[in-house]
């Protein structure tokens, strides 16, 4: 606890253990006099602070609640998630979030997370060294300009950065010292937002064209150099800005878009598990997606790149992959193609959402519009009526944009969907079977990858890694799951999986020969060694 003593250790929030610490340690530290008489160990502590979050009435208060819990005792806060992971994951982050990003400047208490505005151009690498840690292995960036399916939230955007840094400790043991949440704040064009004179962001419309990428270029070049270990993860920005920074610093630099891969990779592991409920072959798949943005085509590309893996050439993988958008079906007839979609355009007369699947027969029907009800009671039984088993996965979050509910996808198709959302849903009484939708959470996967990446300290984050953690997260569904009708493990399981995750990427990094650690051959031990556990 380095020179920390007395009441500076007992409100130290990574090292104080509050009525944890024993009446040795209260003699050692200078804490006599400071905390009621009782020692009370993690499990009581534990048991305290649920009790508190479960007399909260509204998600939005116990957000703020263990906010400030994280604020005050770290470890307690991680061990409480850790332990209950699938009651405080949906408060720190999705559902809940979402709101909390909406409100940030109005329930905003202590300052976290590092931000970045236009004023700082030319002194980002000098003002980093403001922040306190120096060691940081994972960074997590937003501009806030497409938070969740919420739009532009300016600074307010940085409670995803803060939400996301929280499952990167929970999920996958990366300490809380080596993660920093980072806000580009170049401004917002959100008006109501901008004007609202408790908005605690760059006050001003945003910046864009060489402006701002030659700010979001100084941000990368100043971590490169003052956090040269660190991973860069790119979250929630514009799709065409997501892309462009994906394929302007992939090539160089260690970083990947979570919205474009991570969303990639944990649709393909369902998509794999899915075959297993189903009996149908990976290669005969035809996949359909509503919405072209950069989740519906970085989860092609990577299906393209699974195809391809598992025996087809490129033009036999793109022809399993169709794409729909507000007209309709994509054709190559279609005007203004997105040039991301433009392999998936294929030759085909132009219909309807409910025609393409009646002509096209999908087997799996993916939403990533961030429009509320776009699985109609039509498409999910015109999906119903060409497949046995519809694979129906509704990624859009927070739950109030989702395309439909797990009740819907059930209740539509005479409980025969195979279901799985981006938000969390509670099991569905379908006549006399209790069926338990997948949530298609992201948490599956970035962790993992990032813990990969510091244990092989691996130059850059390939496609190849994405696919292997789709395999792996695949792998791990056991069939008792299989046959609750979910495509994903319980939440309880993720640091096993971020675990298994990890290994496979070191692995792939030392096949890809992308590190040059000399690495020990039991690689399962050497990851877990690494994994922080959150103990007194």
């Amino acid at each position: 606890m380095k020179n920390l003593h007395g009441r500076t250790l007992l409100t130290n929030p990574a090292h104080t253990k509050s009525t944890g610490f024993t009446h040795a340690e209260r003699e050692l530290y200078g804490l006599r006099g400071l905390l009621p008489y009782n020692v009370a160990n993690l499990d009581q502590q534990i048991e305290r602070v649920l009790g508190s979050l479960r007399r909260k009435n509204s998600a939005i208060e116990k957000y703020i609640f263990l906010n400030a819990l994280l604020e005050r005792n770290q470890r307690l806060f991680y061990r409480t998630m850790i332990n209950h992971i699938e009651e405080i994951m949906p408060l720190v982050y999705t559902p809940t979030v979402g709101e909390a990003c909406r409100e940030f400047a109005h329930i905003f208490r202590n300052a976290q997370g590092f931000y970045i505005s236009p004023e700082d151009r030319g002194e980002i690498a000098t003002i980093l060294k403001n922040w306190p840690e120096e060691d940081i292995r994972v960074i997590v960036v937003t501009d806030g300009e497409r938070i969740l399916g919420l739009g532009d939230l300016g600074a307010n955007g940085m409670g995803i950065s803060i939400g996301k840094v929280a499952l990167y400790v929970a999920c996958a043991g990366i300490h809380p010292a080596q993660c920093m949440p980072v806000m580009l704040d170049v401004g917002t064009n959100n008006t109501p937002l901008r004007e609202d004179p408790l908005y605690l962001g760059y006050p001003y419309p945003r910046i864009n064209a060489d402006a701002y990428r030659s700010l979001v270029d100084e941000f990368v070049k100043a971590v490169q150099s003052r956090y040269p270990n660190a991973l860069i993860q790119f979250e929630d920005f514009l799709s065409p800005h997501a892309f462009e920074f994906l394929d302007r610093y992939a090539p160089e630099v260690r970083c990947f878009n979570d919205d474009i891969q991570g969303t990639a990779a944990v649709t393909l592991a369902g998509i794999y598990t899915s075959c297993r409920i189903t009996k149908k072959k990976f290669t005969d798949l035809n996949i359909m997606f509503l919405g072209t943005g950069s989740a519906a085509s970085g989860t092609a590309e990577l299906a393209v790149n699974a195809f391809i893996a598992a025996g087809l050439n490129q033009s036999q993988a793109q022809k399993r992959l169709w794409f729909i958008d507000r007209k309709g079906l994509v054709t190559a007839h279609n005007e203004n193609i997105k040039p991301r979609i433009k392999p998936f355009a294929h030759e085909h007369p132009a219909c309807s959402f409910v025609d393409a699947i009646s002509t096209i027969k999908p087997d799996v029907l993916i939403g990533a519009t961030g429009v509320a009800g776009t699985f109609t009671e039509a498409i999910v039984r015109e999906m119903s009526a060409v497949n046995e088993r519809p694979v129906i996965i509704a990624l859009s979050n927070p739950t109030s944009h989702t395309e439909c509910t797990a009740e819907q996808a059930y209740d539509w198709s005479n409980g025969q969907a195979i279901f799985a959302s981006g938000s969390p849903f509670d099991p569905v009484r379908y006549k006399n079977q209790l069926l338990k939708p997948a949530q298609g959470n992201n948490a599956y996967i970035f962790p993992g990858i990032g813990l990969g990446i510091y244990a092989s300290a691996a130059r850059l984050v390939t496609q190849s890694m994405f696919l292997t953690a789709a395999d792996v997260l695949a792998s791990i569904v056991s069939e008792q799951e299989i046959h609750s009708g979910a495509v994903y493990p319980s939440l309880t399981r993720v640091r096993e999986v971020s675990h298994a995750i990890a290994v496979a990427v070191c692995q792939v990094a030392i096949q890809e020969k992308l590190t040059s650690l000399s690495m020990p051959e039991d690689l399962d031990n050497y990851v877990r060694s690494l994994m922080y556990e959150p103990n007194y």
